[in-house]
């Protein structure tokens, strides 16, 4: 298994003073990427992993999922903001995200 250094503990709380909230990417079975935003990463990767109800209908059939990068953000605003920068960026460039390459992206929280 890979190791990632920018990645929370799943139970670990974005903190208050950052909104709560996250934007993640989860590698699936199939090497393909899927982003999203949460402000519980466990509840969500287990939803995503089809333990609990609600995951993303493109994960079900890419089971199982593995958090690879995390960044936290203010508010459900700031998050998806981020999350929508990360969809445009190519495979490419989220690789080079996830290994540390291009930290600051995003600019500083």
């Amino acid at each position: 298994m890979t190791s990632y250094t920018n990645i929370p503990r799943p139970d670990e709380k974005c903190p208050a003073e950052l909104g709560g909230w996250w934007v993640y990417l989860i590698r699936c079975a199939d090497h393909t990427l899927y982003s999203g935003v949460t402000v519980n990463l466990e509840r969500r990767l287990r939803q995503h992993n089809g333990e609990l109800a609600g995951g993303a209908r493109y994960t079900r059939a890419r089971r199982p999922v593995e958090l690879v990068w995390t960044r936290a953000a203010t508010s459900r605003s700031e998050a998806q903001k981020f999350e929508a920068q990360t969809r445009r960026l190519s495979r490419r460039d989220k690789l080079r995200l996830i290994a540390g390459a291009i930290d600051d992206y995003f600019g500083k929280p």
